[in-house]
């Protein structure tokens, strides 16, 4: 799922990714989310959020473009609270779901997924405890969806939330499970494990949700299994882009997003 850029390409037929990300409380994830985009080799990346953390931005990444536009992905809640989303996130999340293009649904957007949208596909990208949350109030089947009860069989889990929501699910952890819904008789599912746990660490979510809506950009999925194929080389290249930085130590998420190129050209080259 990964495209060599061609001697014919521009910034824009490399894929453009739109973010909704960030929040004056939670800034740094619209920082790490485009700079992750940028280094798995998107063409252009757009940014809709806060003046504050637009500034931000802007000092780690210069060419990023602000505001909304046309754009391949887009990656929408990270860093952003479910329970103080501002008025003007919440219109810039629409726009983004009413659009054609693929949506990357991360953290404080998870609630939204069950709402009427326009985007061709879906991929949420949940923690365990946050799938027990969002499925807990859309089914009020709380026993069902505990943390224990996804717990024994993740997979499992995500397939069946995949089929309920009609989107691609990577659930996230040291094993990260990626399912789409079921197509005629066929599922199509990954079990990606990384290769360090030091990679659990703040901001590295922000980080392969960015890294997720660059690869859907860049490799324009199809049907929902190709769209779930994306998800899975993301979390396959930040597991590896994390143990590169590591070298067995520890890491923060900035560390995993500046070692993504260097895992992107071992994966290519071999």
């Amino acid at each position: 799922m990964l495209r060599i850029p061609l001697a014919t390409d521009d910034k824009y037929s490399r894929g453009v990714v739109g973010f909704v990300t960030g929040s004056l409380e939670y800034p740094g994830a619209a920082v790490l989310g485009v700079n992750a985009a940028y280094r798995t080799g998107v063409g252009m990346v757009r940014y809709v959020g806060p003046d504050a953390v637009s500034t931000l931005v802007l000092q780690r990444r210069p060419e990023v473009v602000l505001g909304a536009g046309r754009a391949r992905a887009w990656v929408v809640g990270s860093g952003i609270s479910a329970l103080n989303r501002s008025s003007s996130a919440e219109q810039a999340i629409q726009v983004a779901l009413e659009s054609s293009a693929p949506v990357i649904i991360d953290a404080g957007a998870l609630d939204i997924v069950a709402q009427p949208r326009g985007a061709s596909h879906i991929i949420i990208t949940p923690h365990v405890a946050e799938l027990s949350r969002l499925m807990t109030v859309l089914t009020g089947r709380a026993s069902e969806w505990a943390v224990d009860m996804i717990n024994r069989d993740p997979l499992g889990a995500a397939g069946r939330v995949a089929d309920e929501l009609g989107v691609v699910v990577s659930l996230k952890g040291h094993v990260t499970y990626v399912a789409a819904p079921t197509a005629g008789d066929v599922r199509t599912v990954f079990q990606v494990t990384s290769p360090t746990t030091w990679l659990a660490t703040a901001g590295t979510g922000d980080v392969l949700a960015g890294m997720m809506g660059a690869i859907v950009a860049t490799a324009q999925p199809v049907t929902l299994a190709d769209v779930a194929r994306c998800a899975a080389t993301a979390a396959y290249l930040h597991g590896r882009a994390a143990a590169h930085a590591s070298a067995g130590g520890p890491i923060t998420a900035l560390d995993v997003a500046e070692a993504i190129p260097f895992v992107m050209r071992e994966v290519l080259t071999t």
